[in-house]
């Protein structure tokens, strides 16, 4: 029993803990929360995350999560299939997707390259997208990391392994602030480093 919880509820609060963003105060908040919840409550979530750890799988074509593969945004005939956007995580692509300023497909690195967390560029998803563009009919591969060291970096191995392969390679402007990340940009703003793309 931890300080006075039973031991499934102390249980609880530490798996609760693991969740990114969740320290243990919050944790401890949502366990009484679910504790103290009808049955009905609680299960209705225990039910909706066993239902996505079965059926949400990475799209193989791009990394976003989706139920069908290919993902919804890689079979969208309205999109331009042959620019894409190179994104370091799903988050990334969402916060793209709600400004509604990109019009072609996505590519999700699953990551980015990031020395002090011990992830290099042999953790992405660069094999992949080397593939894609080796398979033909793509014009132009748009880097969208964040605008800080590890985006830089991210974008210096991605355009790198780019390099050689006849497609053009851009990145987004600095409408981006130093050291800010693509997921918390404004859709103005990601709308304008997108239309001010530079090649790389």
């Amino acid at each position: 029993m931890g300080e006075g919880r039973p031991e499934s509820v102390e249980r609880l609060v530490e798996e609760l803990g693991r969740l990114p963003g969740v320290g243990r105060r919050t944790a401890e908040r949502l366990a009484d929360h679910l504790v103290r919840a009808g049955t009905e409550e609680a299960m209705a979530l225990a039910i909706a995350i066993r239902d996505v750890k079965k059926a949400v799988r990475p799209c193989s074509l791009c990394g976003n999560f989706a139920e069908a593969d290919p993902c919804a945004l890689c079979t969208d005939d309205r999109r331009d299939r042959a620019l894409v956007c190179v994104v370091s995580s799903v988050k990334d692509l969402l916060s793209l997707e709600r400004a509604g300023v990109w019009k072609g497909v996505y590519h999700v690195l699953g990551g980015r390259v990031a020395p002090l967390e011990g992830t290099g560029p042999e953790d992405l998803r660069l094999g992949s997208l080397v593939e894609r563009v080796r398979g033909g009919g793509l014009r132009e591969v748009v880097l969208a990391t964040d605008s800080d060291a590890e985006g830089d970096m991210t974008a210096h191995h991605v355009a790198r392994a780019l390099s050689g392969l006849g497609v053009r390679v851009t990145r987004l402007s600095r409408g981006i602030p130093a050291g800010s990340s693509v997921e918390f940009a404004s859709p103005a703003t990601l709308g304008e480093a997108l239309e001010g793309r530079r090649e790389v």
